[in-house]
């Protein structure tokens, strides 16, 4: 698993590293991503619902969002 910490980071800056990050994962692996940037948190998963990434939250709370993302879509 590769993680990555978003949460000193603000969109639209926090959307593209996580395009930059998607597109260096192996096939099978999963991303596990940090945003605590209202935007981000909203831009994120509305992104990767629009090009078919499967993800699911493991922290949705009043400071951070943290979601995993698999590369199987």
């Amino acid at each position: 698993m590769v993680s990555i910490d978003l949460t000193a980071i603000r969109c639209p800056l926090a959307l593209v590293k996580v395009k930059l990050a998607l597109k260096q994962l192996e096939d099978g692996e999963v991303l596990s991503v940090s945003l605590s940037d209202i935007g981000s948190r909203q831009d994120v998963p509305r992104f990767l619902k629009k090009v078919g990434y499967r993800y699911s939250e493991v922290c949705n709370d009043e400071n951070m969002l943290t979601i995993k993302i698999s590369n199987l879509r």
